[in-house]
């Protein structure tokens, strides 16, 4: 994460773990998780992920379900 951090304003994954394995306190990046990485699945789910890409701020985590 120290890496992206600062680099890119949005992190977008389907790792379910990341917000344990990571400590996110004070990183200017916002996260989104997708509940899977199906593409057929998350097609049916576009809309509720582009809502979120245009109104996640930085420092926020947000878990997007099906």
């Amino acid at each position: 994460m120290v890496k992206i951090d600062g680099v890119y304003d949005i992190f977008i994954t389907s790792d379910k773990n990341l917000k344990y394995q990571q400590n996110l306190t004070g990183k200017s990046i916002a996260i989104i998780e997708l509940p899977t990485n199906r593409l057929k699945i998350l097609a049916t789910i576009i809309g509720k992920i582009l809502t979120e890409v245009e109104s996640v701020s930085l420092g926020m985590y947000v878990q997007i379900s099906l």
